[in-house]
Formats: C-alpha cells, sequence, structure tokens
C-alpha cells in the first residue's frame, strides 16, 4: 500500500513523535541545565563556607544537591528511554531552577546599612529624578503612566512559563533550550554577581525618601512580594532587569517568526527598567548594569546557539 507522505510541520504518528523525543535526546545535557548545573557548583564553592551553622550548612547543601540530582537524573532518563514525557518535563524545570538559583544568592552576609556602593549610586538617581526632571514626566499624566511601570513590574513573574508557553503553542518545542539557554546566562550571570557587590538598595538604604507620588494597586502587591521574597545580599545587578530583557532576547532568537512577542517583551522589560528605579526597587546602575549582562547573553547565544532555530 502507498504512504501518504505527511505534510511538513505536522505532529505526525506515534513513532515520528518518539523520534523526535530521542532527537531532542541525542546531546545528553542541554546548554540550559549545564548552566544551572554550574551555578549550582558555584554557589557550593563560595556560598556554603558562610553558613553560620552546621544546620544551615546542611540545608543549603541539600538544596543545591537536590537540584543537581534532578536535572542529572531526567537528562539521564531522557537519554536512555527518549520519552517525550520526561523531555517535556527538561523544558519545564529550570525556569523552576530560577527560583532555587535566586535563594541561592541570599547565601551571603547581608548588608545592615547604607554601604559604600548606595552612597555612590544614589547620586544618579536623583539627577535623573528630580534635577532632569524624570519622576515629573512620569507623573505627568497623573497615575497612569505609574499604574502601568508598576504592572510591567509585576508580569515579569510570569514571562518565562509565558514564553515556554508560546513556543509550544507555536509548534517550536525544539527551540525552547535555546529561549532558555538565553535566559538563564543572563540571569544567573546576575546572580552570580550580586555577592560581590553589597548593598542594601534605595528603599533600605534612604527610607522614606525620593518615593513616587502616585501609591497604585500594583505597587502594593510589588511591595509584598518584595518584603516577603525578596533577598537581602545586594540590588546590582538588578535581578528583575536581566530577566526582562533576557527574556526578550531569548524570544527573538528562538522566535523569530513571531517578532511580536520578543518586542513585546522588550517593551514589558523597558517598563521594568524605568519602574525599578521609579519605584526605588533598584538604582538606576543596577538596571544598566543588568541591561549589559543581558547583552552579553544575546552575544554569547548568537555565538553558540547558531543553528538552533530549525
Amino acid at each position: 500500500m502507498m504512504r501518504v507522505a505527511q505534510p511538513a510541520g505536522t505532529l505526525g504518528p506515534p513513532e515520528a513523535v518518539r523520534a523526535g523525543g530521542k532527537a531532542l535526546a541525542a546531546r545528553w545535557l542541554r546548554g540550559s541545565e549545564a548552566l544551572a548545573l554550574a551555578y549550582l557548583l558555584y554557589a557550593a564553592a563560595f556560598a556554603l563556607p558562610h553558613s553560620a551553622t552546621s544546620g544551615e550548612w546542611a540545608r543549603r547543601g541539600a538544596a543545591v544537591g537536590v537540584g543537581a540530582a534532578v536535572v542529572l537524573a531526567l537528562a539521564w532518563m531522557d537519554a536512555r528511554t527518549g520519552s517525550l514525557v520526561t523531555s517535556c518535563a527538561r523544558d519545564w524545570l529550570p525556569p523552576a531552577l530560577i527560583l532555587l538559583c535566586y535563594r541561592a544568592a541570599d547565601w551571603y552576609p547581608h548588608p545592615a546599612g547604607p554601604t559604600r556602593f548606595d552612597l555612590a549610586w544614589i547620586g544618579l538617581d536623583r539627577t535623573l529624578l528630580h534635577r532632569w526632571g524624570g519622576q515629573a514626566a512620569i507623573e505627568s499624566l497623573g497615575p497612569v503612566l505609574p499604574f502601568l511601570l508598576e504592572l510591567c513590574y509585576c508580569l515579569l513573574y510570569a514571562v518565562t512559563p509565558f514564553a515556554v508557553a508560546l513556543l509550544y503553542l507555536s509548534r517550536r518545542r525544539r527551540r525552547v533550550d535555546l529561549f532558555l539557554s538565553t535566559l538563564l546566562a543572563g540571569t544567573l550571570t546576575t546572580y552570580a554577581l550580586l555577592p560581590h557587590f553589597p548593598s542594601a538598595g534605595p528603599r533600605a538604604a534612604f527610607p522614606g525618601q525620593d518615593l513616587p507620588g502616585y501609591f497604585t494597586p500594583f505597587r502594593l502587591v510589588n511591595l509584598w512580594i518584595l518584603d516577603h521574597f525578596d533577598i537581602r545580599t545586594s540590588v546590582f545587578p538588578s535581578g528583575h532587569v536581566t530577566l526582562g530583557f533576557s527574556a526578550a532576547f531569548g524570544m527573538l532568537l528562538a522566535l523569530p517568526e513571531r517578532r511580536w512577542a520578543g518586542v513585546g517583551l522588550l517593551v514589558l522589560a523597558a517598563g521594568v527598567l524605568m519602574a525599578t528605579i521609579y519605584g526605588r526597587y533598584h538604582y538606576a546602575v543596577d538596571g544598566l548594569a543588568g541591561l549589559a549582562v543581558s547583552l552579553g547573553a544575546l552575544a554569547a547565544a548568537c555565538l553558540f546557539g547558531r543553528g538552533r532555530t530549525s
């Protein structure tokens, strides 16, 4: 019996799905997974010695060990079985690992008050906000722009799962690792830099000073999240800004057919950058450093990620 050729881009029979899973497992460890493992090893080498008690050391060591074990176990299972379920699980693991790596960045001594970095960086912020009229410009339309900036800052937490889901819906799952590698290259580099620039941040170092003129509902949400879940090691570079721009650059690389997605994430990242300064979550230099790290991640992805958009 003559077999009808399967149209390009269709899912195909179960045999084709299994073959696709095995092709994805051909390279045993993905780029995003290698980056996550490298950061966990970094945390173990440099953060664990700062543990104050044996119990603290054990908890942190266990977190690193479990994170690394899950990455390696899923990679091994995928390489052995070519299971589509295991391969998909690997797509969603790095976004979860970002949370573990973020907490690991807080395993260092916390600055008690304004540091030399805080004192050096506050001057530029006050120039931008007051002398050059940045705050007045943002508030020129009343609460509209402050509301939108705080919304951008809040939406950032959903960017990574949104991007992975969009690649799935666009039938470009093979490009998930390109996106995640770009994202993690920027984000984890920022986490690695944080302990080397101890700073309390403008809200803690200069309480009650240079505050926004409008208190919007999303500012209330953002303040609650930061007060309960933010780390205290440092604010330089800005992890929010780095993640936002790295996600945008990663989406532009991984899904060039839908440039609106990458451009939309760029607009969101720019809003986050402005929100960090206006809302006093970060200094301006924190955001600019985060953008610079993201550009470095983009350059690395362009250099090492060629041929991964098929």
